[in-house]
């Protein structure tokens, strides 16, 4: 196994990776080109373009951000608001599992930004079942939410005719190198399918699509009208609304510890009070519970690094921690088994037992191996071999 000479990230990393002569990233490498960019005249940039979308008449919103209350969503409505004077929808997917503080700085941004806020909220009965589902055929029960995200947001631009969405940063591009800073990549309906939702649409969940990919035993039932808000609208009505979503992170540098902390001193953001399992941070995530926890467990599971390696990958770059703080901080979070798990085989009505089982079917052979006693074990960057 390979690791980053820079930052935490192995290559087996979910997000791919490639590694230049030196054995530094391409995550690394995209995020060197910050300092390079000249960040006023990007700012000057998304002004003018945004400009375009501002409605004329007054009679619409200017544009819609899609946010869970987290503190990007903050950063971005500030942004959008205070910085650029446009009057935005804030659109939220809810998957029902926020935790209490994340729910106190959903209802927040309505009253401290002055904006309306719709919120969609799935049927939990149809949430469960996709977290069993998902689960089992993907080793992700939060595909739901993912698809969600990225689909709602969509639906409401195009039944609104708000042709101007804007997210935060592109997950793939800051952790991964995905796309060059330069591409001034933007919202397609592809990258959304092939990455965001895992390959995997609205229509694989009903019986028959899960038929068409031979797991017939994982149906529950589900049909076209139980999965609406997450079917990505059709191509012709983008067109004539002229859907277009831009990231707020190509235009202006970002930096979460930084707007963290200007988003909970100006705009009452709250970070969680207690602490989690897998992460040393306490200010990501707060929309899902099992998005730190147990969710992050499956991603470990899987490819073998989890959330305190992403975490600690971000501030490495940002130049907050070093690599040796960061592996200390990957030693004593990535394998953690988290509590939230039991909350969560409650909610679906599974034992711990099959979870285990499901789970081992999803270890990536190029990361795992079972030693003499039948255990799993796996390479670490901090072996003395290594």
């Amino acid at each position: 196994m390979k690791w980053c000479a820079k930052c935490l990230y192995p290559e087996s990393s979910a997000v791919k990776l490639s590694f230049d002569e030196k054995g530094v990233c391409s995550g690394c490498s995209v995020n060197e080109q910050k300092a390079e960019i000249d960040w006023d005249k990007r700012a000057e940039m998304l002004k003018e373009i945004v400009e375009t979308y501002r409605s004329k008449d007054g009679s619409n919103y200017d544009c819609i951000i899609p946010v869970s209350g987290g503190k990007d969503s903050h950063y971005q409505t500030y942004y959008m608001t205070k910085k650029l004077g446009l009057k935005p929808l804030l659109v939220t997917y809810h998957g029902n599992n926020y935790l209490e503080v994340g729910e106190e700085n959903l209802k927040n941004m309505r009253n401290v930004f002055d904006v309306d806020h719709m919120i969609f909220s799935p049927s939990v009965e149809v949430l469960k079942k996709l977290n069993r589902i998902c689960f089992k055929l993907m080793g992700d029960m939060n595909w739901h939410a993912h698809a969600g995200i990225f689909s709602t947001p969509v639906q409401v631009a195009v039944k609104f005719n708000i042709p101007l969405i804007i997210w935060g940063e592109h997950g793939r591009l800051d952790l991964g190198g995905q796309y060059s800073l330069n591409d001034l990549v933007e919202m397609t309906a592809r990258d959304i399918l092939e990455h965001c939702k895992r390959g995997y649409d609205w229509d694989s969940m009903t019986d028959e699509g899960l038929k068409k990919l031979g797991r017939p035993e994982l149906s529950e039932g589900l049909t076209a009208r139980d999965l609406f808000c997450y079917k990505y609208p059709d191509m012709r009505d983008i067109a004539r609304v002229g859907v277009r979503g831009l990231y707020l992170g190509n235009y202006i540098s970002w930096d979460a510890n930084k707007q963290t902390k200007f988003v909970i001193d100006n705009y009452n953001f709250k970070i969680s009070e207690q602490s989690f399992d897998r992460t040393y941070r306490k200010m990501s995530n707060l929309d899902d519970m099992h998005e730190n926890g147990i969710h992050d467990y499956l991603k470990y599971i899987k490819f073998g690094y989890g959330r305190a390696t992403d975490h600690a990958s971000k501030d490495i770059r940002l130049g907050i921690m070093t690599r040796e703080e960061g592996i200390e901080m990957v030693k004593k979070y990535d394998h953690v088994k988290p509590r939230d798990l039991y909350r969560w085989l409650e909610y679906v009505g599974m034992k711990e037992e099959e979870f285990d089982r499901v789970c081992d079917t999803f270890r990536d052979p190029k990361v795992w191996r079972k030693n003499d006693k039948g255990e799993w074990e796996k390479d670490n960057m901090w072996d003395d071999k290594k």
